[in-house]
């Protein structure tokens, strides 16, 4: 094996292990899977979904992209969505962001050239909507962990927004929207009470 072959040799080794400890999970997995969730993610290699939720696979479907946002011009995320709602049938979906965020920082300075920037558009428009609760923050660390979570929120209203979750609801699916925070240092998720199940139940201002 001429590439990475310490992950193949980790990975059999992985195989190895659940075969002997629980042999009749990964036929299991290979049957079908149910998950109860639909995690929207930030690409971070620091937040792995499962193990900070303590879910195995086949628990909680995921799509990540930077800075977690759910954008209704990016066609994967509404295909992933799509799946989850009418086929998985999922019951939660959590968008998940984390304090110290790089993509939530890029988009706090200067827009320049590039996918990335282009991609982070909406967190600059956030930041300028928000310009006046944030400049009463103390120190830029302050500003850009409460953009953190205000961009958040806003993923959680954009999905509420999003037609496929309204016809979800009108035709009577039981589907929760969550907002979450995971801090680094800590290990420790935080609710931000922004959790909607219909289009009754206001979110937060």
């Amino acid at each position: 094996m001429r590439y990475l072959p310490e992950i193949f040799a980790k990975n059999r080794q992985w195989a190895e292990a659940i075969k002997r400890e629980r042999p009749d999970y990964l036929p299991g997995l290979d049957a079908s899977q149910n998950p109860r969730f639909l995690w929207i993610g930030c690409s971070d290699s620091r937040v792995p979904a499962n193990e900070i939720c303590g879910l195995q696979p086949g628990e909680m479907f995921k799509h990540r992209n930077i800075a977690n946002l759910v954008r209704p011009d990016d066609p994967n995320c509404l295909a992933v969505l799509q799946f989850a709602v009418h086929t998985l049938k999922v019951r939660h979906i959590v968008v998940c962001g984390h304090y110290r965020c790089g993509g939530v920082h890029a988009a706090m300075n200067a827009a320049g050239d590039g996918a990335l920037d282009g991609w982070l558009s909406p967190i600059r428009e956030l930041k300028h909507r928000e310009s006046q609760c944030l400049s009463e923050l103390e120190d830029e660390e302050q500003r850009w962990n409460r953009l953190c979570e205000l961009n958040v929120i806003e993923q959680v209203r954009q999905l509420a927004a999003l037609p496929l979750i309204g016809e979800a609801w009108d035709e009577g699916g039981r589907l929760s929207l969550h907002g979450w925070m995971y801090e680094f240092h800590t290990g420790l998720l935080h609710d931000l009470d922004t959790s909607t199940s219909g289009p009754g139940e206001p979110l937060p201002a």
